[in-house]
């Protein structure tokens, strides 16, 4: 049965407590990838507002120095969200305490993550099994804190059924946002997004709800605000290697047409770019293995770039790094640009849901 089309009108910002979001879409933490050279980047491309990685609170009130590092930002990294995540109310009160002063504007709180490093010690999505320690954790957070406090959750352990107490709960903990993930633990990231889930998240709650999952397309942006009547949508995979979906979202919000895709040779010189801020950053070494996985990220979907993308692994310096991106230039430059298989997948579900 055809689903009618929702009346849609694109939010012309996004409120959370006293934080103004000209747009209602953000750059969402992704541990081991939205450092500030990542979030420079994409800030560069029109991304307004962004996380953090996901931040250890005990490793933090440890004064832990890789930790630490997680929280560097600059004057134009603004305005910046921080993500904590932990299951001790002590811990999670002196971390709050010891950020108050920071400049972030909001302090976000990780009951999503579904890996099993983080949901074996009780922290991340395990969270939603015991929502009375969710609750009280995240009231501890919101005293504490000088700033707005929201909460990143899934739809469930195993099954969606009860999204909608999830939602009342943080919401009851006196949470000002809840940002979403539109599959279960139990999923990860596989399988499809449940917009209806979502949308039922939207309906149980006054405070505004941002949604992530599957934004891998402008597309796939206004589709998810349009099912589910969200107040905006986090990106997160979908800026792997791919800075330019910013800008594609905005138009496609607007109705307006979507930009061109990047020609490899723009591809090469934010490749570029990009190397060279996490170089000044973290140095060399450290670096350039480092982004391995983002050269994977932004070739991906291109011909004739099998025998770079096999290669990766063994570039240690910079000028291999680099001699790697030219080699792609070459490349791209010769050779049409095949449709992602990461960005085709989610638009089949998409024909699915609207048939």
């Amino acid at each position: 049965m055809t689903r009618p089309p929702r009346q849609f009108r694109i939010t012309p910002m996004l409120q959370i407590g006293p934080v103004s979001i000209s747009r209602p879409v953000v750059l969402a933490a992704l541990a081991g990838v939205s450092d500030l050279s990542f979030r420079t980047l994409n800030r560069a491309f029109g991304c307004e507002f962004a996380f953090t990685e996901m931040v250890n609170a005990r490793s933090l009130c440890e004064n832990n120095r890789h930790t630490h590092q997680l929280l560097a930002t600059h004057a134009a990294d603004r305005p910046l969200a921080i993500q904590l995540f932990g299951n001790d109310p002590d811990y999670l009160e002196l971390a709050v305490n010891r950020l108050n002063d920071r400049g972030f504007a909001l302090i976000d709180f990780n009951a999503a993550c579904p890996q099993r490093k983080v949901v074996k010690d009780g922290k991340g999505a395990a969270l939603l099994r015991d929502l009375p320690l969710l609750q009280s954790l995240l009231r501890v957070m919101v005293r504490a804190a000088r700033v707005p406090v929201t909460v990143k959750i899934r739809l469930g352990w195993g099954t969606a059924s009860g999204a909608e107490n999830i939602a009342r709960a943080v919401e009851d903990a006196g949470v000002a946002a809840v940002i979403v993930h539109g599959r279960t633990q139990a999923q990860g990231y596989s399988g499809v997004v449940n917009y209806d889930a979502i949308e039922r998240v939207k309906k149980a709650v006054r405070v505004p709800v941002i949604a992530s999952g599957d934004i891998f397309s402008g597309e796939l942006a206004r589709l998810m605000m349009e099912r589910t009547g969200v107040d905006a949508v986090a990106v997160a995979r979908g800026a792997f290697g791919n800075p330019w979906i910013f800008r594609q979202i905005y138009a496609a919000l607007a109705g307006e047409p979507l930009p061109r895709q990047p020609a490899g040779v723009e591809i090469a010189d934010t490749m570029r770019e990009h190397l060279g801020m996490c170089v000044d950053a973290r140095g060399e070494r450290t670096a350039v293995v480092d982004f391995r996985k983002f050269y994977i990220w932004y070739t991906k979907g291109f011909t004739g770039v099998k025998q770079l993308r096999c290669r990766i692994s063994q570039v240690a310096t910079r000028p291999q790094m680099e001699e790697h991106i030219e080699a792609f230039r070459g490349i791209a430059q010769a050779r049409e640009r095949k449709v992602s298989c990461r960005k085709a997948m989610p638009q089949l579900v998409v024909e699915r849901e609207v048939a």
